[in-house]
C-alpha cells in the first residue's frame, strides 16, 4: 500500500557553507553545512560535490522506514511513478536539496545539450533556485549571479579567466525571499554569500568551474575547467526569475523538460487537493508552516509536514489525498518528468 514518504536528510559539509539551516529545523552536525540533500537517488558521485560515493536518501516514515528509496521504486513501481521516467540507470530522476551559502559558491557552468552531444561522459544539469532567506555578509546584500553581461563574446570571457576577473562579466540580481531563478544547462551561474535556497535540479553533478573566489576569501582554489566553461557558457540572456504576483496563492514558477515548480500559499486550515495534478510522482517542499497529507478514507495515516521537510507523494495517491494547513503554510510542488 503507498504512502507519502518523508526522507532523512544528508548533510553536506561545504568550504562555503554554515549554521542557516538550522533556521529550516534541521539538527545539523558540526562543521560548515551547506548543503542538506532531501531527495537523491544516486549511484555514484563527484568527489567535490557528493563526495565521490553512492547516495540513496533513506526513507523515515511507515512501514517502508530504514530502506532506500529504490526500495520504494523497485516495489511499487507505477503506483509511484505514475508518467514519471527513471534516469537510464533506474533512479530517481530528480535531486532536491536546501543550500545555506556563508560564502560565495563558484562560478560554474553545466554542461550545456550541444557539448553533451560531443561528450557522451558529461551530463546535462538543470536546476532552479527558490531564495527562502537572506542575510547581509560582511555589509553587502546577497546576490544571484546568472548568466553574462549584455554583449560579453566568448573572447572577452576568456580574457576574464585569465585576468581574475570573472565576476567582473557576470550579470548579478538580489538575492530576494519569494524569487526563483531557473537555471537550464549552459548557463553560468553562482549563488552568493548570505542566500539560503531550496533547489531542484536534475540529478547529474557534472559542472565546470571557472572562478573558485580563492584570492576573496585566501583559501586554496579548487581545479578550474577553462576550456569546457568556455565550450558550453549561453552568451544568451539567462531566463527571468518568478515569483508569485500579489493576491496569487499559486504560481507556475519553472517550466522545463525535466520538471515543473509550482509554488503553494495556504492559509491556516485551509485545504487543497490533487486532482488536477497529472498522474506522476510528485515532490513536495516544505518551506514555511505546518500541514498534514491526509487520505480519503483512511487510504493512509495522515503524514505532518513542517518546515524543512520533504515529501514523495506517489502517483497513485493524487486522487485520493489532500492538504489541510495546520497553521499559514508555503510550498514547492515539483512535477517529475517532462510536461505533459
Amino acid at each position: 500500500m503507498t504512502y507519502p514518504l518523508l526522507f532523512r536528510p544528508i548533510f553536506k559539509d561545504k568550504v562555503w557553507g554554515g549554521r542557516a539551516l538550522e533556521a529550516l529545523g534541521k539538527k545539523l552536525p558540526p562543521g560548515n553545512i551547506g548543503e542538506s540533500w532531501e531527495l537523491v537517488d544516486l549511484d555514484s558521485t563527484s568527489a567535490s560535490g557528493g563526495g565521490g560515493g553512492a547516495e540513496h536518501s533513506i526513507i523515515d516514515n511507515g512501514p517502508l522506514a530504514g530502506k532506500p528509496v529504490r526500495e520504494a521504486i523497485k516495489k511499487w513501481g507505477p503506483d509511484l511513478l505514475g508518467a514519471t521516467k527513471l534516469t537510464p540507470t533506474g533512479a530517481f530522476p530528480l535531486l532536491v536539496k536546501f543550500l545555506d551559502a556563508r560564502e560565495h559558491l563558484s562560478i560554474q557552468v553545466h554542461p550545456s545539450p550541444e557539448f553533451c552531444k560531443r561528450d557522451p561522459s558529461a551530463h546535462l544539469k538543470t536546476e532552479c533556485w527558490y531564495i527562502l532567506a537572506t542575510n547581509k555578509v560582511d555589509g553587502h546584500e546577497p546576490v544571484i549571479f546568472k548568466g553574462l553581461k549584455p554583449g560579453v563574446t566568448r573572447e572577452q570571457l576568456d580574457a576574464a579567466v585569465k585576468n581574475e576577473t570573472v565576476p567582473q562579466v557576470m550579470q548579478s540580481y538580489p538575492a530576494i525571499v519569494g524569487e526563483c531563478h531557473n537555471l537550464p544547462s549552459g548557463t553560468i551561474h553562482a549563488l552568493g554569500a548570505g542566500a539560503v535556497v531550496a533547489e531542484v535540479q536534475t540529478p547529474s553533478d557534472t559542472t565546470f568551474r571557472v572562478y573558485d573566489w580563492a584570492k576573496e576569501y585566501g583559501r586554496k582554489g579548487r581545479e578550474l575547467h577553462i576550456a569546457q566553461t568556455l565550450a558550453c557558457t549561453d552568451l544568451g540572456p539567462p531566463p527571468p526569475l518568478a515569483r508569485l504576483k500579489p493576491g496569487e496563492q499559486t504560481a507556475r514558477l519553472v517550466t522545463t523538460e525535466f520538471f515543473r515548480v509550482d509554488e503553494w500559499r495556504l492559509a491556516s486550515n485551509e485545504s487543497r487537493d490533487f486532482a488536477k495534478l497529472p498522474a506522476r510522482a510528485f515532490v513536495l517542499m516544505m518551506l514555511r508552516g505546518t500541514l498534514d497529507i491526509r487520505g480519503s478514507g483512511n487510504r493512509f495515516q495522515p503524514v505532518a509536514l513542517k518546515a524543512g521537510d520533504t515529501a514523495l507523494l506517489p502517483a497513485s495517491l493524487l486522487r485520493d489525498s489532500s492538504l489541510l494547513a495546520t497553521s499559514d503554510c508555503t510550498l514547492l510542488v515539483v512535477e517529475t518528468g517532462a510536461p505533459g
